[in-house]
């Protein structure tokens, strides 16, 4: 559940008393989300959600992402829109953390995105970067591939031991799109992070956008490679040209690609499916502030899954960093895990374990509901010198 700071009911009375928004009558946590802790405030006037930024967001990133939030309402995107105290302020403090009341964005989000839901959403993106072109602020895009490296490098030791050659693997991609990454395309405000949850639906009709903590200023093409991966695969991993082709017109009917920018859309796909916000097939993090804590590899076998006519996800070599240890954090990238591939549309998932391990992962397996359907014998042989 993403609720890391608990708040009193002393405290946010208190807190809501400071705004023009009614009295307080009810809250509770939101256990979507992964980022903040998030609270559904109802007073006697309207509902609010409000936020407790934790670790990971920088509290210098703050006003750049809560400015943004008006200036895009100013222009027409359909978006929460941060609510402000008596004092004119739209950031306070709460429970020791910085914290920001948001109105209220009706709607839900679409776990299995059809035509309709992309053709919607390439028109709300094509408005999106529009919106922000004139925006004053500025933040740079800490998952573009300085980012990547930066990342790889706090976990490159441990990449083989969740799958042999991950190293390589890494390494290699990370020195092709080095090689060939395009920064000479038009730019604006790019929200990086539209992926099914953070768009909602009221039936087919877009109602609006969620969850700017990783907006920044980057090429708008990578932005819309990112939800070409994102909106674009079907469970099994395959790429849907249907949908690719309704976003990608739709997007173009607000705001034409030039040609540079459709020539490096297969590459920055390829980037974005290697930032690791973005691969749904491949290693999911777990972070403590800006460091990676630990990982989980998750995978689909679609030929397999064909063979056997089944709907079944993989997960393997959970690491967690010795300091993270002991903390329920294994438990958690798991939980995650699963739930991942629920919203894939999978039945059931795997994964194996060294009976004798003994840092005790079958129990830790058991306790998230794996149960145990065959075990494998293993021979090794001393070679003679």
């Amino acid at each position: 559940m993403a609720v890391y700071t608990d708040v009193s009911d002393q405290e946010l009375e208190a807190f809501i008393a400071s705004y023009d928004i009614g009295a307080l009558t009810s809250f509770k946590g939101i256990a979507e989300g992964v980022e903040n802790t998030n609270y559904l405030v109802h007073t006697d006037t309207d509902p609010f959600i409000l936020t407790l930024y934790e670790k990971r967001v920088r509290a210098d990133d703050l006003p750049y992402f809560l400015s943004l939030m008006e200036h895009l309402a100013a222009r027409g995107i359909t978006c929460p829109l941060p609510v402000r105290d008596r004092e004119g302020r739209i950031l306070r403090e709460l429970a020791g953390r910085p914290a920001a009341l948001i109105s209220f964005l009706e709607g839900v989000w679409i776990r299995r995105p059809d035509i309709v839901h992309c053709t919607e959403l390439g028109t709300a993106l094509a408005k999106f970067h529009l919106a922000g072109l004139d925006f004053p602020m500025k933040r740079d895009n800490d998952l573009s591939l300085p980012g990547w490296r930066s990342l790889f490098e706090d976990v490159r030791e441990a990449a083989d031991g969740v799958i042999p050659g991950l190293h390589d693997e890494i390494a290699g991609e990370l020195d092709f799109l080095g090689a060939q990454w395009n920064t000479d395309l038009p730019a604006s405000v790019i929200h990086a992070d539209l992926f099914p949850d953070n768009v909602f639906f009221l039936g087919d009709k877009l109602s609006g956008l969620i969850d700017f903590y990783f907006a920044c200023n980057d090429m708008m093409a990578y932005d819309v490679a990112v939800c070409l991966n994102a909106w674009c695969f079907e469970p099994d991993a395959s790429f849907n040209v249907t949908k690719a082709r309704a976003m990608l017109q739709a997007y173009e009917q607000t705001r034409p690609l030039t040609e540079p920018e459709l020539d490096a859309l297969p590459l920055l796909a390829r980037g974005a499916s290697a930032n690791p916000r973005n691969r749904f097939e491949r290693l999911s993090f777990a972070w403590d502030g800006e460091q990676v804590a630990g990982m989980v590899l998750n995978r689909l076998d679609r030929e397999q899954n064909e063979q056997y006519q089944r709907k079944r996800g993989y997960s393997q070599g959970v690491f967690v960093r010795r300091p993270w240890r002991r903390r329920g954090l294994a438990r958690s990238l798991l939980v995650q895990s699963i739930r991942m591939f629920r919203e894939m549309g999978m039945e059931e998932t795997a994964l194996g374990v060294d009976t004798q391990n003994p840092s005790g992962a079958l129990h830790l397996y058991e306790g998230v509901g794996y149960r145990e359907i065959q075990r494998h014998t293993f021979f090794d042989k001393e070679m003679e010198s």
